[in-house]
């Protein structure tokens, strides 16, 4: 086999050279060619957020303060009925709301009995109740008769996701389109659908679940691919707070090459604001500590050595599984000719 000389080595060692070199820049080195940062909203001069806007995946929590059936209302399976009777027997008085049983009927009470209201006006149930009431012997049966709540309103109270389609189930209601408005504008929304099935409906709106205002917060992995972490936005993070969320920072992190990118559409020119990590942590300074939008990315860029060092062992990867081969063949024929030769085991 021939010897390896020192200078067939040459190619190799520039080639390694070169990649160690090259292996310093990164495709993400915009924050050198970044002016100044903008006097934007920092740790103790922070900003509040434009009135909120409903999108997908949101939860919004409905609840329904004013609610009456348009007329003639039809009871219901589940409903609830007011009925009061002020001349009932003494001791057993029926001045309650009763649930309508899956069955159509309400239950007044042992001495009273059950009567079927299901599919009934409110007039038509008042006759059916004075006359279940006439019939157990009651000399003066009047009952007074309201709705106290519809099965409907079941299911308008909640919590109700926002569907991909910008739209929330109101259930027998329908839907209604909620996004892009904001929560007062939601209100509106609901009570005017509303309206088609009640009298002068008001209901309240809140978010219960805030999914759709992010941020971002990618740890370059040196060459090792990347992690990417999506954080819910309440208002009032800073870039200190996100990264403690993730517990610090990540081994291979270049402390001076952290920048924050504000999200920017089309042709807007695009906001990259380096933040000072050792002044925000070691000396307590929040002229880089930016409040964070949403949309917003923070970048921590890994460390140029740690990205030199997977580069190259990428490179010599394939060399390394060459040479170990030619190795063990090399050692595989020294071993038969030793067993064959005078030296081996006859």
């Amino acid at each position: 086999m021939a010897t390896l000389r020192r200078y067939d080595l040459l190619p190799l060692i520039g080639i390694i050279i070169g990649v160690w070199l090259g292996g310093f820049g990164c495709c993400h080195e915009q924050i050198a060619r970044t002016g100044p940062a903008s006097d934007g909203p920092r740790e103790g001069c922070k900003v509040i957020l434009p009135e909120y806007v409903v999108e997908p995946p949101d939860i919004l929590l409905i609840d329904v303060l004013y609610a009456i059936p348009l007329p003639p209302y039809h009871i219901k399976s589940l409903d609830s009925l007011l009925v009061r009777v002020p001349k009932a027997i003494e001791g057993e008085p029926i001045a309650a709301i009763y649930p309508v049983d899956p069955e159509g009927t309400i239950n007044l009470g042992l001495s009273y009995g059950a009567v079927r209201v299901v599919g009934m006006t409110l007039p038509e149930a008042k006759a059916a109740i004075e006359k279940q009431l006439l019939g157990v012997g009651l000399k003066d049966p009047r009952a007074e008769v309201a709705v106290a709540e519809t099965r409907g309103l079941q299911q308008i109270r909640g919590q109700h996701l926002v569907r991909p389609d910008g739209t929330i189930s109101l259930g027998s209601y329908g839907s209604v389109e909620v996004t892009g408005l904001t929560l007062s504008a939601v209100k509106l929304s609901l009570e005017a659908h509303l309206s088609q099935f009640l009298q002068n409906p008001e209901v309240s709106v809140d978010v219960a679940a805030y999914n759709s205002k992010v941020f971002y917060v990618v740890y370059d992995g040196g060459g090792a691919g990347q992690q990417i972490y999506r954080l819910p936005i309440t208002g009032n993070e800073t870039v200190l707070d996100a990264v403690s969320q993730l517990n610090g920072l990540s081994a291979v992190a270049d402390m001076k090459k952290i920048w924050l990118a504000r999200s920017c559409c089309g042709k807007q020119q695009e906001q990259i604001l380096p933040i000072d990590w050792c002044g925000i942590t070691a000396h307590g300074r929040s002229d880089t500590n930016y409040q964070l939008m949403p949309g917003d990315r923070i970048f921590v860029q890994s460390d140029r050595f740690v990205r030199a060092d997977t580069r190259v062992a990428r490179i010599l990867a394939p060399f390394e599984k060459i040479l170990g081969f030619t190795l063990l063949e090399a050692s595989t024929v020294q071993t038969l000719k030793f067993n064959n030769g005078t030296g081996g085991v006859p």
